[in-house]
This record gives C-alpha cells, structure tokens and sequence, in this order.
C-alpha cells in the first residue's frame, strides 16, 4: 500500500521516507566527490613523477604520462577544449540528475554503482578544465591509457547494470 507520497509501506521502513531518499542521496553525492578527488589526487602525484613519455613498468601494468584532449578512446580530441569541456559538463548535468531522480527505486548495489560513475565523471571533468586535456597513466600496452576515474565510470556503469537486476527484496504483509 502506498502512502499520499506514493511511497510504499516497505519503501517507508527501509529508507527512512523521504529523509531516507535525502540521506542516500548525500551519501551518493558525497562518495562521488570523494572518489572524484582520490582521482584528481592520483593524477597530480603522476604528473609530479612522471615526464610524458616516461614509462615505469609495473608488470602487466606500466605508469606512462599521457594527457587526453578528448574524451574516450580520444574520441573529439581534434575539437576544441571548450567544446569537449562544455560537452561533457551537460552530460554529467543531464547524469546528475538521472541519477538523483532514480534514486530511491536504486537497489544498494546501483547506489554504489552511481556513485563510482559520477565520481569518475566528475573527476575527468575537473581535469579537463585547464585545457590540456585529461592526465592518463595507467597503461597495459594493449588498451589506450586511462586512469582512475576511468577505471571509476566503467566499474560504477558494470555496478548499476548489475544492481538493476536484483530486486529489492519485498516484505510479507502479514
């Protein structure tokens, strides 16, 4: 049954009602801007270590400077900064919003999923703002270098897919 919010009784008791919805959704946004700042946090002490070109091997993984005008796969990076920057801004916009608005019907495991993914967004976001592009450093000599806030947007899109098809585990009326 449904309250005159149209949340149901289950919704109710597990979210907390609408100050539940307020308070995962802070949680979301603020794990997304924590992830968002371990990952600018890793780019700067790549920068600070490496010079481009320079290659540290690591085994399977090597650390290479590599700055990224574009966006995936430098995808655009022939266009403008501005207009990949002002691209990328109204879709993490338009992201953003999806993403709070979908909230409350969001299984825990997209919640997390959400939150690795805006965090990601956001983090490549900032660094392209000063114009140079993108920093990525991890590279595996077979895919294009990336960094962590990619690795960020793909576990986080994995992690929503994943978390759509679990259910929310209903309650018995009793």
């Amino acid at each position: 049954m449904s309250d005159a919010c149209g949340m149901s009784a289950a919704a109710e008791r597990t979210t907390g009602g609408r100050s539940g919805h307020f308070r995962s959704r802070t949680v979301m946004l603020g794990g997304a801007a924590l992830l968002a700042a371990t990952d600018l946090v890793s780019k700067w002490v790549a920068e600070r270590n490496l010079t481009v070109g320079e290659s540290l091997g690591l085994g399977p993984l090597d650390i290479r400077l590599f700055y990224n005008t574009g966006v995936a796969f430098s995808l655009g990076a022939s266009l403008p900064p501005w207009t990949v920057a002002a691209a990328t801004g109204l879709i993490i916009a338009a992201l953003s919003w999806f993403l709070l608005a979908s909230e409350p019907a969001m299984t825990g495991l997209s919640r997390t999923g959400a939150a690795l993914l805006l965090g990601g967004a956001l983090g490549n976001f900032i660094d392209r703002l000063d114009g140079r592009g993108v920093v990525d450093f991890l590279h595996s000599g077979w895919f294009p270098t990336f960094n962590l806030a990619d690795v960020l947007v793909t576990a986080g899109a994995a992690l929503m897919v994943l978390g759509a098809f679990r259910r929310q585990p209903e309650e018995n009326p009793e």
